[in-house]
């Protein structure tokens, strides 16, 4: 991207961000502007390398540095903080707009625009905040989440990471495993259990901290062959005596497992947009192939068998979008954490089905040429399976569901 075309699009981005301070929000109409942007953006500077950089495995640097540059780095934090001032509203449109194009660009914007950047801005000390938001807002580090571990994935309460004080700060050691950005994140928030006895049950003793992740005793391991998502690396994070100072610890000492649900909710919300993107995109496919190409002297698309289930899905896609603009919008308005965490599960249960169901309808309206690397219908459906199966599965998302309709 071109320094003038940056500068065009930042122009853009920049009457569309809202003046609000906090907690950032955008109005409907600065949120379509954000969209337009970033759609635009995808189309110029993603789509005609896309099936590139998934063919080769190849992170798309400069196109993040572009997106830096427009401020989608910033989405989440005030402008006064060195954001772009726009709220989970405006993250999530974005979010989706990059899907259509890059899901893992569009994955790679909700983790860092979410749990990361809403942890550190929520939960860290002013020194960590001074020190760590304007470089996450402007870019300079990118954002990741070290959650998961081998043996620890939707069982957070599993984590075997451990947190020892040391001088003046705390000593890291564990494995984190799945971590999206693995080798290109510069910053990370992680989670390990602390000697701190635990008051009840297996949770207590969770602490979160934010690490630099190109410091002394972190290492990542070599990107995972994954099926999809294949231009934003994925693997492991190793933490082998990693120290962080004393202001690296976010919350208190037994708050690690409500901060990691909270930064989930958040992050659910992303991946349910980032799944929109990709339902939107693979239904516009299927349309416009099943609108051109012609069998039995007519399009195909003018079969009832072809027509129909794509009507059905686009109606799904509305509504789920539906579901999705209501939470992030109350999210915004200060409703309760509790009512975020379960509509969040819905949302993304939702988006995360319906991009596996329009991945694999837009194979089908494509026939055999569905089944070719030559069209993007095949790279979609590989990136939508990831989608029901990060920040928590969609089984869990129905647990997290049937526990708040048991009052549990």
């Amino acid at each position: 991207m071109t320094e003038a075309a940056a500068a065009a699009r930042g122009s853009d981005l920049a009457r569309a961000r809202p003046k609000a301070a906090t907690p950032p929000a955008a109005t409907a109409e600065e949120t379509r502007q954000l969209a337009e942007t970033a759609r635009e953006f995808a189309r110029r500077e993603l789509e005609p390398h896309a099936s590139g950089w998934d063919r080769e495995r190849a992170f798309p640097a400069g196109a993040v540095r572009g997106l830096a540059e427009l401020g989608f780095l910033g989405l989440t934090v005030p402008e006064e903080e060195g954001g772009s001032g726009f709220g989970t509203a405006g993250y999530c449109a974005a979010v989706e707009e990059i899907s259509r194009a890059v899901p893992a660009l569009g994955l790679l914007l909700a983790i860092h625009n979410g749990p990361v950047t809403h942890l550190v801005r929520t939960a860290g000390r002013a020194s960590a905040r001074e020190r760590w938001i304007p470089a996450l807002a402007s870019g300079e580090a990118l954002g990741a989440f070290l959650l998961t571990e081998p043996d620890a994935g939707s069982d957070v309460a599993a984590i075997r990471a451990r947190a020892r004080r040391a001088d003046g700060g705390w000593r890291l050691d564990g494995v984190k495993a799945w971590v999206a950005g693995a080798g290109v994140a510069g910053v990370g928030v992680t989670f390990a259990r602390t000697p701190r006895a635990p008051a009840e049950g297996r949770t207590r003793d969770l602490a979160a901290f934010v690490v630099d992740l190109g410091g002394p005793g972190v290492r990542a391991g070599a990107p995972e062959e994954t099926m999809g998502l294949r231009s934003l690396p994925v693997g492991e994070v190793r933490l082998d005596g990693a120290t962080v100072p004393e202001d690296a610890l976010l919350g208190e000492e037994g708050a690690g497992f409500d901060l990691a649900i909270g930064a989930l909710s958040v992050g659910r919300l992303g991946v349910a947009a980032q799944a929109l993107g990709i339902a939107g995109r693979c239904l516009d496919l299927a349309v416009e192939y099943a609108s051109e190409r012609r069998q039995f002297g007519r399009p195909v698309g003018e079969f009832q068998g072809v027509r129909l289930p794509l009507a059905e899905l686009a109606a799904r896609v509305e509504a789920a979008r539906a579901l999705l603009e209501r939470t992030a919008t109350e999210r915004d308005a200060g409703a309760a954490p509790g009512e975020v965490t379960v509509r969040a599960a819905m949302a993304k249960l939702l988006a995360a089905d319906l991009a596996m169901a329009c991945a694999t309808q837009a194979v089908q309206a494509f026939g055999g040429y569905g089944y070719v690397t030559d069209y993007p219908v095949e790279r979609f459906f590989r990136d939508a399976k990831a989608c029901q199966l990060y920040e928590g599965t969609n089984e869990i998302q129905r647990v997290v569901i049937g526990r708040r309709l048991f009052g549990a």
